[in-house]
């Protein structure tokens, strides 16, 4: 592919699976997770801060929230499935880990979590279906 592609026709001219959401349902959902992830990881780093929750609980948080800010400029800056690959799955990873660690101080801000987990869930198993897709190119 052309190195001087925009990122969209780059992206259009990925092989992807034929579930492969439009890019306008991908920005919908996005939408919708993106005030949740602010509530929550918010309130998270809030109560930390203030001693109301241990320092450790925001880790989980910090790190999912700068990998999942990392992926579109892994993704569509670099052009690169592989990076973006590797950071999806440790975006989904911190989400199963800050779950699991808040789970027992703020249920509600776990519970929040799922329709994020469920999506990212989705993305991560299309990111590396794209990334097998395209591996020769």
């Amino acid at each position: 592919m052309r190195s001087d592609m925009t990122f969209m026709e780059w992206y259009n001219a990925l092989n992807k699976p034929s579930w492969t959401p439009q890019p306008a349902t991908i920005g919908t959902i996005w939408q919708i997770l993106y005030p949740i992830i602010a509530v929550t990881f918010g309130w998270v780093f809030w109560r930390c801060s203030l001693g109301r929750l241990p320092g450790a609980v925001a880790l989980p948080f910090g790190l999912n929230l700068l990998a999942n800010l990392s992926f579109p400029l892994v993704h569509f800056g670099l052009k690169n499935n592989l990076l973006a690959a590797l950071d999806i799955v440790v975006v989904w990873g911190t989400l199963v880990w800050l779950i699991v660690t808040i789970w027992p101080l703020a249920r509600w801000v776990a519970v929040l979590q799922v329709p994020y987990f469920l999506w990212v869930s989705i993305a991560t198993v299309l990111q590396l279906q794209i990334t097998w897709m395209n591996r020769g190119g």
